[in-house]
């Protein structure tokens, strides 16, 4: 199985990668989104993708969620980019971590949730999956949120099994697969996004 840890691959410096929409900056061995209004901040980075792959990395609050709404995520196995801002991120696959205290979609609930979209095109994407995480409501404190949240998700492009392991147990995952049309998938880029917060990512600690 191959390996990967996202996003800093050197503690000096990024791989190939474009600041695509949002203020991001690269202090020490993390790397920040500082606007806590952008809608679709994005820094494409490329990663060459096929088979097996293992992504980690860690997440930590800075700001922005006092208006009850504000999310992340990582597109995977994306063949293509756009250099700006965007919906989509060529064909691939999004896993997004949501809080929305009033959400606008019906398809999403209010308050902690999880969503899993497919996407097409940089203008198109499609819900697959939406989970219902009140359950872990609990666990957003603010004690807790200053902490770094370890990401470990496992995406295999010959099976389509996605993996994306518990925070709080790394004995448990979720799994689900992706479109059997889509298999096998392949891809040169990843895409970290942030909506609404301020946000900064780092090495697996």
């Amino acid at each position: 199985m191959a390996g990967m840890v996202l996003p800093v691959f050197s503690q000096v410096k990024l791989p190939e990668h474009f600041f695509a929409s949002g203020d991001w900056a690269l202090m020490g061995t993390r790397l920040y989104q500082n606007d806590d209004e952008a809608p679709l901040a994005k820094v494409n980075i490329r990663v060459p993708q096929s088979g097996a792959m293992v992504y980690a990395f860690n997440a930590r609050y800075e700001s922005g969620a006092e208006d009850g709404h504000g999310g992340f995520g990582v597109h995977l196995f994306a063949d293509k980019i756009h250099e700006r801002a965007s919906w989509g991120s060529g064909n691939s696959y999004l896993l997004w971590l949501n809080y929305d205290e009033n959400p606008v979609s019906s398809g999403i609930p209010a308050g902690f949730s999880a969503q899993v979209y497919r996407s097409t095109s940089n203008s198109s994407m499609k819900l697959v999956e939406s989970i219902d995480l009140n359950a872990y409501r609990y666990l957003i404190t603010e004690e807790n949120l200053a902490q770094p949240i370890p990401v470990k998700i496992v995406m295999n492009g010959d099976t389509g099994e996605v993996r994306v392991y518990d925070p709080t147990d790394s004995t448990y995952y979720y799994y689900f697969y992706i479109d059997a049309g889509d298999v096998p998938m392949k891809g040169d880029w990843i895409a970290l996004r942030t909506n609404g917060i301020r946000l900064s990512f780092g090495l697996p600690q």
